[in-house]
């Protein structure tokens, strides 16, 4: 069971993945996301769309982007950036091409958390249009700015943090 937002939005998107021949003795091929798409075709995830002069081209699957009402802040930063960014993130796996796409984000907060994995490839690509637009959309209905609340600490007793004697008295 999952909980969720109440006014989350979740948007398909596709995603094209490049691989090329390695460039090192270590990696046979190396693997990026090229583009996110805002209308998926109907195909098979890894289908091969083009391969030309060693790389070729796949349509990686389908994912959605969840929008939370509770990360407006988030989307913000994101949308002040010169150009909107959009993360993708590819798992490897066993399996034959060798990677799954995993998730497509619009928050750079989440997306640094799928960075500190180590063995995920994540890939910042520019926010395509109409996604822009919805996102723009979105923040205007859901943002609330929040008035910041600083905490106050307990003031500490000195007399309990002192040393006490064994010897009682004089």
């Amino acid at each position: 069971m999952s909980l969720e937002v109440p006014g989350t939005v979740r948007i398909p998107v596709g995603v094209v993945a490049e691989r090329r021949p390695g460039v090192t003795p270590w990696a046979e091929f190396t693997w990026a996301a090229r583009e996110v798409l805002e209308d998926c075709p109907p195909i098979a995830p890894w289908t091969l769309l083009r391969e030309e002069a060693g790389r070729s081209l796949f349509f990686a699957g389908v994912a959605e982007v969840a929008l939370h009402p509770t990360d407006t802040d988030n989307y913000i930063h994101n949308l002040e950036q010169d150009p909107p960014r959009i993360w993708v993130l590819l798992r490897p796996v066993e399996a034959p091409p060798g990677l799954r796409l995993q998730a497509v984000t619009v928050d750079a907060g989440e997306a640094q958390l799928y960075a500190e994995s180590g063995s995920d490839l994540l890939e910042a690509l520019p926010m395509p249009p109409r996604l822009r637009l919805v996102l723009e959309r979105f923040v205007a209905e859901h943002h609330k700015v929040r008035a910041f609340h600083k905490r106050k600490r307990d003031r500490a007793d000195a007399e309990a943090l002192g040393r006490r004697s064994r010897v009682e008295g004089p």
